[in-house]
């Protein structure tokens, strides 16, 4: 690595760093609720004004039903497909408008709506690719920065496009809420969704019991079933979280559904999994005499740790040691993000680079000052790093 370049980087950085906050606060307070379109395309703009550098092209994909999603790409990234980085954010948040709204500077945390989940870490992307700029570094890097409008929901709009950038990229950069000892997320459980609607025939509870064929008892064996499907060794677990069905007590149910959420933690569990859930409703319908018909099923894959993605979290963590961050790799996460979506492709991803904090999805969420400027010099570091590969 080019000492005197990773030198002048860092104090563009350092001359950027009061511009850190303000950019923040321009995003944080507008609401990016994912259901919010307005507001997600809103700060699309901020996002698209305050990332107008030299050396960086800007493409905005118009979303299917949610905002728009960004994708900026340097001239080397057609020039050099062989060393592509691609760095990855979103800018929704999971906060419907007027339920948390808040800029709270006290010492050195700061709460509100999104810093830590995810616009913190959008922040310091946008401070360290501007010192690079500054520098005459950035067009120089075989790199794109994707942010989309629906990753609390899961990125089902944006995971083609993510899928279509990933593909053939040599690694990616996830900027996730930072963990409170900095640790780097390596692996994170596949997650999966599934709705269930069961119909069977209505009757009088009283004088015609027999003749119908009651949706929700048929429904809650299929539940019993479906929950046994966890598997804790295997880190499978499934979840029936809503369920509902019937019209009144002395009526034989025609009609119930329930909605299930699922994790698991290789590949082909998922695909398994969704093959015991269809093989339960076939049984529990040749049983009953019910009709069942299943909707949805996996959301994300799972991040999977590698050979490639530990060796990218050893050459990041070396940034962030040396910018007084801690490092290490997080234990397994519950939750998915773009990580899985990529990785799933064979990039390999490491994850939770922004802001160190916590309470993300809570009115506690907050990030620890300190540190936006810290990886935002851990990822300038790195940057060089790659430039010199």
């Amino acid at each position: 690595m080019d000492d005197s370049k990773v030198d002048r980087a860092l104090a563009a950085a350092d001359r950027r760093a009061p511009e850190l906050l303000p950019a923040l606060r321009r995003w944080v307070e507008v609401n990016s609720y994912t259901g919010n379109v307005d507001g997600c395309n809103r700060v699309a703009d901020l996002l698209a004004a305050d990332l107008a550098l030299p050396g960086l092209a800007l493409t905005r994909v118009a979303g299917g039903g949610v905002g728009d999603h960004l994708i900026w790409r340097t001239p080397a990234w057609d020039a050099a497909p062989d060393r592509r980085l691609l760095l990855i954010g979103h800018h929704d948040t999971v906060f419907p408008p007027g339920t948390f709204e808040a800029w709270e500077e006290t010492g050195d945390r700061l709460r509100g709506p999104g810093v830590l989940d995810m616009k913190g870490g959008l922040a310091t992307i946008r401070t360290a690719l501007a010192a690079l700029a500054d520098t005459g570094l950035l067009a120089e890097l075989p790199l794109a920065l994707a942010s989309v409008a629906d990753e609390e929901t899961g990125s089902s709009d944006s995971r083609t496009m993510l899928e279509d950038l990933a593909r053939g990229a040599r690694a990616a950069l996830v900027f996730e809420s930072g963990r409170a000892s900095d640790a780097i997320v390596t692996r994170r459980k596949g997650t999966g969704k599934v709705t269930v609607r069961v119909t069977g025939k209505a009757a009088h509870a009283g004088n015609d019991l027999a003749d119908g064929v009651n949706a929700v008892w048929a429904l809650a064996r299929f539940i019993d079933g479906a929950q046994r499907l966890t598997d804790w060794d295997r880190g499978v677990t499934v979840n029936v979280g809503l369920v509902e069905g019937g019209s009144s007590a002395n009526t034989v149910p025609e009609r119930a559904w329930c909605q299930l959420d699922f994790r698991y933690v290789r590949g082909l569990d998922g695909t398994a999994l969704m093959a015991a859930l269809d093989h339960l409703a076939r049984d529990l319908a040749a049983a009953t005499g019910a009709r069942f018909v299943l909707e949805g099923g996996v959301r994300r894959p799972p991040l999977e740790r590698t050979e490639a993605s530990l060796a990218l979290l050893h050459r990041y963590q070396a940034c962030a040691v040396a910018e007084g961050l801690a490092g290490g790799e997080a234990p397994l996460q519950g939750g998915g993000s773009d990580a899985n979506t990529v990785s799933a492709v064979g990039v390999p991803a490491i994850d939770a680079l922004g802001p160190r904090g916590k309470g993300f999805h809570t009115h506690d969420e907050y990030i620890e000052l300190p540190t936006l400027a810290q990886r935002t010099r851990a990822l300038v570091r790195f940057l060089c790093g790659w430039a010199d590969a």
